[in-house]
């Protein structure tokens, strides 16, 4: 009989494994993980950085990394702009998300070969039952 591991390990292994793949494709192309998620938040329209941390704050480390510092580089790259208002993409840094675009998918579809619709479906819709049932509400914290 095969002792299966628990949901934990799987949880840590697969999120190293996502993290070690999204640093090795994007820093290829001098781009943090945490700056595709903001291009990826900003392509959709402008946002103030509160809004910015907020949607990524589950990714930020908690000993002080902000995404203010992730923010400046892509200011000074020319892929963002910054107002009194908050933060927007231009039209360079959006031609640059959507080439990121292109290589993050390749990764995605890679990370679930063989892995069919309905059973991704079901991991994400059991993922989702596993946060609520430990207090996730949906809300940002």
């Amino acid at each position: 009989m095969t002792d299966l591991r628990p949901i934990g390990y799987w949880l840590k292994l697969v999120d190293q494994l996502i993290n070690e793949q999204f640093a090795t494709t994007l820093e290829e192309h001098g781009v943090t993980r945490r700056q595709w998620q903001l291009l990826g938040m900003l392509s959709r329209g402008p946002a103030s950085v509160d809004q910015l941390t907020r949607e990524v704050a589950p990714f930020l480390d908690p000993e002080g990394e902000t995404v203010v510092e992730h923010l400046a580089e892509l200011v000074e790259s020319g892929w963002v702009t910054v107002s009194e208002t908050g933060y927007a993409i231009t039209d360079r840094g959006r031609i640059a998300y959507q080439r990121l675009a292109e290589v993050v998918s390749v990764n995605r579809e890679a990370a679930t070969e063989d892995v069919s619709p309905a059973d991704y479906a079901t991991t994400l819709a059991t993922l989702e039952r596993v946060a609520r049932n430990l207090g996730w509400t949906g809300e940002p914290e």
